[in-house]
């Protein structure tokens, strides 16, 4: 798709790869180094996505107002500077579960600006009908990130400990920022009136709220994230608290998803032409809705490995919906309102994940480990049903 795609995919994978270094190493850095507990985990997770609750909306009429990519660039700039305190002040001997909390709020404001402007900066990249294949060649990287990532995360904190394992995030999102300062995609961004910042915000809630197929994959997605949420407070204190998992293995554990999602994101865009995108985000939301449930019963032993199964299955299915319903909001969304569309979905999608982390902290506190993890497999397992209890949905996008 030429080598400003090329480049951009490239940002895609170092990044991502970072990412899911800091997915591992971020929690064990508060639970191994400052011996956190439960709540303080909890309230590390929420730190990292209250930038969504408090700016996401604004931050879609910005990213509306100007060209993307420098948003991009200075976004994962930011990040990685912050990212980069962490073994900085472990290494003078002066971290602190507040400076985590700082650089989880400020790498969770760069996050904001930067998921709201990727998302909307890939039609600039590649045409329209090539969307699904450029969001499947960015979940695949994603995917391929998801498989190596936690185990490397892993592996770097057995080797570096926790906090210098961050290291390879903080470089990750410079080296991002020097690729996307090279891509060369053509942005117009529309000259116009600027109106009242209340009244733009609007704008892209009204488009959100008017087409029936965005307002249910919006609810599921704002349970979805939630319910991750809490599982991502729940995973280190049930496997590797009470069941005795160690660094390393943990990481591999949480790469079992990706297994699935590579997979996904190598099917979807044969089996949405062969089946249609509302079939096929319908299809797939029945099929996620069962396909995790059974990690409900991991525990020790042999039952260990009834949670990579259940996640790299439900890894195939999920991921198959989330590019679906992603190119179709895209394509149905005019270019000047993709910023305020985009921002509006995740607003209501990540919204919601900072209650959750404060519920997983807090259930964890009050019930243990175990029950925090099964809070969190159970209602993420359920979180399609906004999509399955409207059948009308099969007919999304028909005649596109």
């Amino acid at each position: 798709m030429g080598g400003d795609f090329a480049r951009f995919l490239w940002a895609n994978g170092v990044t991502q790869l970072g990412t899911q270094v800091t997915l591992v190493a971020l929690p064990l850095t508060a639970l191994l180094a400052l011996d956190a507990g439960a709540l303080q985990l909890g309230l590390l997770s929420a730190a990292q996505v209250l930038a969504f609750l408090l700016i996401g909306l604004p931050a879609g009429v910005w990213v509306d107002r100007v060209r993307r990519r420098p948003i991009l660039v200075w976004a994962d700039a930011v990040r990685g500077l912050a990212l980069l305190s962490v073994p900085l002040a472990a290494w003078l001997g002066v971290l602190t579960l507040a400076q985590l909390y700082v650089v989880a709020l400020v790498v969770g404001v760069g996050t904001v600006f930067f998921d709201i402007a990727h998302l909307s900066f890939l039609p600039a990249v590649v045409p329209s009908d090539r969307l699904e294949r450029g969001n499947g060649a960015l979940e695949v990287t994603k995917s391929v990130c998801l498989l190596a990532g936690p185990g490397a995360g892993g592996w770097l904190v057995a080797v570096l400990t926790a906090p210098f394992a961050l290291l390879a995030d903080g470089v990750s999102y410079l080296v991002s920022a020097l690729l996307l300062s090279g891509v060369r995609a053509e942005e117009r961004p529309r000259r116009r009136e600027r109106r009242r910042l209340r009244g733009e915000v609007a704008e892209g809630v009204r488009f959100v709220a008017g087409d029936p197929g965005l307002r249910r994959i919006a609810a599921g997605g704002a349970i979805a994230m939630s319910a991750g949420t809490v599982l991502t407070v729940g995973l280190p204190l049930y496997l590797v608290e009470q069941l005795g998992v160690g660094a390393a293995a943990y990481g591999l554990l949480l790469s079992a998803s990706a297994v699935g999602s590579l997979a996904g994101a190598a099917l979807v865009a044969r089996v949405t032409a062969r089946f249609g995108t509302g079939r096929t985000l319908y299809g797939s939301a029945v099929l996620a809705t069962v396909l995790f449930l059974p990690a409900l019963a991991t525990g020790p032993g042999w039952r260990l490995l009834i949670f990579p199964v259940s996640a790299s299955l439900f890894g195939v299915v999920s991921t198959i919906f989330n590019i679906g319903q992603l190119s179709y909001r895209q394509r149905i969304t005019p270019e000047h309102l993709l910023g305020r569309v985009n921002a509006s979905m995740r607003f209501l999608m990540w919204g919601a994940v900072p209650v959750g982390a404060l519920l997983g902290g807090a259930l964890g506190e009050w019930l243990g480990g175990h029950a925090v993890f099964a809070a969190g497999v159970g209602v993420l397992g359920l979180s399609h049903l906004a999509v399955v209890t409207a059948p009308r949905l099969r007919h999304l996008g028909a005649g596109s």
